[in-house]
């Protein structure tokens, strides 16, 4: 009897074992990743491109690891932004819908990445912004958030542009050139 339940112990055993290795060549990330790979990427490239599996909850990850890094985290959303250069270090107008009912106005806003790379906590690495849906952005603006990242070293851009099995990155650079 003894044998019995020892042998169904190894089987199950076996089986948790196969599941793990399985998750690991799948390339399931694992609960305590250090993401040193990743900063490093950000460090060395400026810009990077993500992809990230479509249930999410991955690249909560490593935006955490970013901020324990060092650098001041934002969040912006790729589509809504009209023109980059303007959005990032202009100060730009924005016109809220009228509806038919009030007086067209604008509203000029301060620029984005220069206000608040201008106001950053002095012990901060530097700015890290994080588009997300930047599937929508075409080769000429990746390739001006490229180019705004080797103009100010302070500035890190990563944009999530797709989804994937597993968290996925690439320098912007490298994407740029092969899209």
């Amino acid at each position: 009897m003894t044998t019995t339940s020892s042998i169904s112990c190894n089987f199950k055993n076996d089986y948790v074992l196969q599941l793990l290795e399985f998750r690991i060549t799948v390339g399931f990330m694992p609960l305590f990743a250090t993401g040193k790979k990743f900063i490093r990427t950000v460090e060395q490239s400026g810009a990077v491109g993500v992809y990230v599996p479509s249930e999410g909850g991955f690249e909560g990850r490593y935006k955490r690891r970013l901020r324990a890094a060092g650098y001041l985290t934002r969040f912006v959303s790729a589509p809504g932004m009209g023109d980059l250069a303007s959005y990032f270090t202009e100060v730009h107008g924005v016109r809220p819908p009228h509806l038919g009912k009030n007086e067209i106005r604008t509203y000029f806003l301060p620029p984005y990445v220069t206000y608040h790379l201008q106001n950053l906590p002095p012990q901060a690495k530097g700015l890290a912004l994080w588009l997300y849906d930047g599937k929508r952005l075409d080769r000429q603006e990746l390739a001006y958030l490229d180019a705004i990242t080797s103009a100010e070293p302070r500035l890190k851009v990563v944009i999530e542009l797709g989804g994937a099995r597993a968290f996925e990155w690439q320098p912007l650079q490298q994407i740029v050139a092969a899209a």
